[in-house]
């Protein structure tokens, strides 16, 4: 195969393989192909939106055949493809509400079969459902507890109905719901065509705390053989961008909030009650992927803060650690001719090209996190962070290992550039300066990490081959999605207990593993993204109220602890 063999070539060898095989792995198609492992991720993830084959994590599997014990599952698929495109984007933006260890509900509708492949990142999740299909999916996660809830089959063999469901579902307190219908009317609510669907949904509404529909426009406006809710039972309304503007102002006027996904922007319509909101600002938000917890906590944070505010319009976008995504984002905020841009974007040198596009527009620009030409910077001091962590890992292998380590596993990103590089430098210095007597030069081993917890997964995988068996090792990383990743590495290879390990970041997931007995996990410098918004907005506003800004301001860190997790997080526990 030559590197320069087209898109359309590339899929199909990928589909040959993976239909001879069975299923295959992003790495081994890589080495296969001759092409990065960022670009087999793009091409499965197009494969999979066609339906041509399935998304798992760390590959891909074949399409069940209609001879399979499957088959009802392959109906279901070609159901969910049609208005597929809009039931994708509703389905990503309703997974930015998912996190590790929630407990969560999914009904049976062919819409919210989409949330699964959005979920692949996502472990330790509780999912009730009442879906085969979605069941079999998120199952495929070990760390994930599936709940078929129900009931009599179905004769499509897709779903669970039946009275035996109430009484479980009423003893269940869940966090999330997510629920579609086959028609909605402003006036007249939610409906379904089958009575027992559409029991099983109100059970579902009446037992979760947050609930979230998901309808595509093309079922607005039309009616079903019975109603199972109205829009006082929700809190969200997911739609695509084929809504009419009447239709938004009639369900936001009724108190529900209203979010609208296009191709590369969501815009939110808060609920007005029947008051026209004016808008001072619209800010354009391009955030680095809905795939990593920390990016998510940002976006979070962001949209507490402007709906506190009350007067700016928030429109969000999805860079999905993808440069030219990026670029495409950046021209979809400058043609919806927004005030300002906060810009969360992974790649050094498009970030420059993106911030020029920006200012030829004349629209000013936050970078967070990774530095931009021209740009405001917010975020990480990333030196002072490194350092923390690599001086509290040196101290703890100084007092449970006698100064003793046979190896440092460094999982840097670097496409990043040389800013985010710095934390790494920090580790490296602040690790030495706590081992004074021992040399580290010869016993770094260095990995590119890339940014998600999948990639680090695999790259530690790799690592761990290299390494005694009996070999004492240190991790540093560029952000917690590595460490996670390294950890479940090293877990599944059963040297979790030989390695120690600090993150960046401390989000929740390695919060959590703090709390575990004997955890590996020395701690992780706190960035606290779901503070980031709140800053960013009064930097937002002071720069479009013309006040004169510093180029750069940091978040201040602190150091988490097995020992001080609860304390900074009191309500975690």
């Amino acid at each position: 195969m030559q590197t320069s063999a087209s898109a359309y070539e590339r899929h199909q060898l990928i589909l040959e393989i993976v239909n001879r095989n069975g299923n295959v792995r992003v790495v081994e198609l890589a080495d296969q192909l001759e092409v990065s492992e960022t670009t087999i991720r793009t091409d499965l993830e197009t494969l999979h939106e066609r339906g041509s084959l399935v998304r798992v994590r760390g590959g891909a599997i074949a399409n069940p055949t209609p001879d399979d014990a499957t088959a009802p599952a392959v109906n279901l698929s070609a159901k969910a493809r049609k208005n597929g495109e809009e039931k994708q984007r509703i389905a990503r933006w309703a997974a930015g509400l998912v996190e590790d260890n929630d407990v969560i509900m999914l009904d049976a509708s062919s819409t919210v079969l989409h949330i699964a492949q959005f979920l692949h990142d996502r472990r330790n999740l509780t999912v009730f459902t009442n879906g085969i299909t979605v069941a079999q999916q998120l199952a495929r996660e070990a760390s994930n507890t599936v709940i078929v809830i129900g009931g009599i089959l179905r004769p499509d063999g897709n779903a669970i109905t039946g009275e035996i469901s109430k009484h479980l579902l009423q003893d269940y307190h869940v966090r999330t719901a997510f629920v579609s219908s086959s028609a909605f009317t402003p006036d007249e609510g939610f409906f379904e065509r089958d009575m027992p669907e559409a029991q099983m949904k109100a059970l579902m509404l009446k037992s979760a705390q947050r609930r979230v529909a998901m309808i595509d426009a093309s079922k607005i406006g039309e009616v079903g053989l019975t109603s199972f809710a109205t829009l006082a039972d929700f809190d969200y309304f997911v739609t695509d961008e084929h809504i009419e503007r009447s239709t938004i102002h009639r369900i936001t006027s009724q108190g529900t909030q209203v979010i609208v996904c296009s191709a590369r922007t969501n815009r939110t319509y808060k609920p007005n009650h029947g008051e026209d909101t004016t808008y001072t600002y619209r800010i354009g938000f391009a955030n680095l992927s809905e795939n990593t917890a920390f990016s998510r906590d940002v976006r979070r944070g962001l949209e507490r803060a402007v709906e506190a505010h009350g007067q700016i319009e928030l429109i969000v976008a999805d860079n999905q650690l993808n440069p030219d995504v990026a670029l495409t984002v950046a021209d979809q905020l400058i043609s919806q001719q927004v005030d300002l841009v906060i810009e969360y974007q992974i790649d050094e040198a498009t970030g420059n090209l993106i911030a020029h596009n920006f200012q030829q527009a004349g629209i000013p620009v936050i970078a967070v996190d990774i530095p931009m030409v021209g740009g405001v910077y917010f975020g990480v001091n990333n030196y002072q962070a490194g350092k923390m962590a690599g001086v509290k890992l040196g101290s703890v292998i100084q007092r449970q290992w006698n100064g003793r380590v046979d190896a440092v596993i460094v999982m840097e990103q670097r496409r990043a550039g040389n800013l985010p590089a710095m934390r790494i430098q920090g580790q490296l210095d602040g690790l030495q300066e706590a081992l004074p007597a021992v040399d580290l030069s010869d016993r770094v081993i260095t990995v590119d990490s890339d940014n998600t917890s999948e990639q680090a997964y695999l790259a530690m995988q790799g690592v761990l081959k290299q390494i005694a068996p009996d070999a004492r090792f240190a991790v540093i990383c560029f952000n917690d999605d590595a460490a996670v990743g390294a950890l479940y590495a090293a877990r599944e290879a059963a040297m979790d207990r030989q390695m120690l390990l600090v993150g960046q970041g401390a989000d929740r997931r390695l919060r959590n593993e703090m709390r575990e007995a004997n955890s590996p996990v020395v701690g992780a410098t706190a960035y606290r993204p779901e503070r980031y918004g709140e800053y960013l907005l009064q930097i937002a506003l002071d720069i479009l109220a013309g006040k004169q800004v510093p180029p750069a301001l940091y978040m201040e860190h602190d150091f988490i602890t097995p020992q001080n997790v609860d304390t900074f997080y009191p309500d975690e526990r």
